[in-house]
């Protein structure tokens, strides 16, 4: 190798003690007027002390290479004793490689060719290394070194420096690690918080996204030194699931999207979504496995809830279904007396009506002198009742015979005044009073006029009959009307003994009454869903019931009510 050295490219390479004419080992040499220590250059003290001065680690090597002295810093480091040659520099005879053995065995390799580079070619450059201390443990150094010629051009001396760079490696490592763990990150997406385990699936680290887990009762140090499986609660329930997922783990392919069911630390359930990628060292040692996660409890509540409203929809279409078909079977069984007793009830006020007017006529149309005008205004009075009873018919085989209601434009007040006026007779008779509390200036409705007025009446007589059948000491009634979310609310409300069960109010054949069908309640409510509204009950505390039936306004109405 120091063949390779020539003249041609560093001028005359000495040895110290040789070439030079300074020999170490022997005897003192004079140069010029000085005397220098025996077997030593003139120079190599006044090199050592600058050497000790400096804060670093430093150090000389032969013309050949071998490593001769390094300073008090590298000697300490080294855990060298006081007399080790390398703390004296006597060693002038070290083999060009003879510092290899300090160094990491991984770096032996690269530190010997590089050496050897720059004794065979004279470029020198730095080169970075991990340095055994006297503990045992490995810091990383980055080394440079200059040549040291004389003034003749003869090569002297390697002179070099040791700079501890163990902190900016750890540095670039952890950056490195780090960016590493973005770029699995990113390629597996986004995520409520990023988690790394070890080579046995544990979890080595946990990092919360925004503190997201810590706000939701999720303790990220509890998980630290446990399993995925260790926490979770669906091991027994999914046990499929978790097979194909430790196989995929102990194949070490990438997952993605596995969801589970776990406790959070506040003892809460908790429903989350990881992905993961195998990590490796430089070697190809599988490290573990490295990913990110969601939590998907709130989404799972919510798909849930949403699933369970639309088994709750088709079960309430079934159950209309049913409904329907029980109140098409009730209409079919009602007696014919019990309908025409109804119907009477229905028609009688418009027949009172035309009987009292017929009777009115008569008077006027008798003796000398008949009155003409009052005759056929009363007329006119018959006609008009007439024609309310024959309505009132005709909306009965409708409702019987499942006719789409005959809608027009409905001002509900003036539908409940009527009412009010048509039932005072029997309210009058049962000892009951009535109360209207109407709202003002309400909005149009598209109803069907008798239909809504027989539900109104069905539920003004319900009540009155349960007051009369409790020997209530105050019966009273009470009827509202109000706008509420573009609908009109309509509410009965008796001071009656109340229902106990009204869950079963609107049930075909269900009544309180003992000479009931058990059929108007369902028929109202029939009619209200046939105008697209809800009629519902609700037991009063401390006493009686109120039921209210909603109607939606129809978009003009809806318009104007905005206004």
């Amino acid at each position: 190798m120091l063949g390779l050295i020539t003249k041609s490219n560093f001028g005359r390479v000495i040895r110290p003690g040789r070439d030079s004419g300074w020999n170490w080992r022997m005897g003192q040499q004079q140069r010029g007027q000085s005397q220098q220590p025996y077997g030593e250059p003139p120079y190599i003290k006044q090199l050592q002390a600058t050497l000790n001065a400096v804060p670093a680690h430093t150090w000389y090597a032969t013309a050949a290479g071998g490593l001769t002295f390094v300073n008090k810093r590298v000697a300490d480091y080294l855990g060298l004793p006081n007399d080790h040659p390398l703390r004296l520099g006597i060693d002038v005879d070290a083999p060009w490689d003879a510092h290899i053995p300090l160094l990491h065995p991984d770096d032996h390799e690269e530190a010997r060719q590089v050496w050897s580079s720059w004794l065979h070619t004279g470029k020198l450059g730095g080169m970075s290394f991990r340095v055994r201390s006297a503990e045992g443990d490995y810091r990383w150094f980055f080394s440079r070194c200059e040549p040291l010629w004389a003034s003749d051009g003869t090569l002297l001396l390697w002179v070099g420096v040791n700079l501890d760079i163990e902190d900016l490696k750890s540095t670039e490592k952890a950056l490195r690690e780090s960016e590493a763990r973005f770029r699995d990150y990113a390629a597996i997406g986004d995520a409520d918080w990023y988690w790394e385990t070890d080579p046995d699936h544990k979890f080595a680290r946990v990092t919360d996204n925004g503190r997201l887990l810590a706000r939701r009762g999720f303790a990220l140090a509890g998980r630290i030194g446990l399993t995925r499986w260790d926490v979770a609660t669906d091991i027994k329930s999914e046990p499929d699931k978790w097979e194909l997922h430790r196989s995929t783990l102990k194949a070490r392919q990438p997952f993605r999207d596995f969801v589970y069911r776990a406790k959070r630390s506040n003892g809460s359930l908790a429903v989350f979504k990881v992905s993961g990628n195998p990590i490796y060292d430089a070697k190809g040692a599988f490290l573990g496995y490295r990913g990110t996660g969601t939590d998907l409890t709130e989404v799972t509540r919510a798909q849930e809830e949403h699933e369970r409203l639309l088994r709750l929809k088709s079960d309430l279409a079934n159950e209309l279904e049913v409904t329907q078909a029980l109140l098409a079977r009730a209409s079919q069984a009602a007696t014919v007396a019990e309908l025409s007793a109804s119907i009477a009830h229905e028609i009688n006020q418009p027949l009172a009506g035309i009987v009292a007017n017929a009777q009115a006529c008569q008077t006027w149309l008798s003796g000398d002198n008949p009155n003409l005008p009052r005759a056929r205004a009363a007329i006119e009075r018959i006609i008009r009742d007439a024609h309310a009873a024959a309505d009132i018919v005709r909306r009965i085989r409708a409702l019987f015979k499942q006719t789409p209601p005959a809608k027009t434009s409905l001002h509900i007040n003036e539908a409940v005044d009527e009412v009010s006026r048509l039932a005072q007779d029997e309210l009058r008779r049962r000892g009951v009073s009535m109360e209207l509390d109407l709202a003002q200036s309400l909005p149009v409705l598209l109803a069907d006029r008798i239909q809504i007025q027989q539900v109104l009446m069905n539920l003004i007589r319900n009540g009155a009959e349960a007051m009369d059948r409790a020997n209530s000491d105050e019966k009273r009634l009470i009827v509202r009307s109000r706008l509420a979310d573009r609908c009109i609310v309509l509410e009965v409300c008796d001071s009656g003994p109340g229902l106990l069960h009204p869950d079963k109010a609107f049930e075909p054949f269900y009544s309180t009454k003992q000479d009931g069908l058990g059929v108007g309640l369902a028929i109202s409510r029939s009619i209200v869903q046939a105008h697209g509204g809800v009629l519902r009950v609700r037991d009063n505390q401390p006493q009686g019931a109120t039921f209210w039936l909603t109607l939606p306004l129809f978009p003009e109405a809806q318009d104007d009510a905005r206004i």
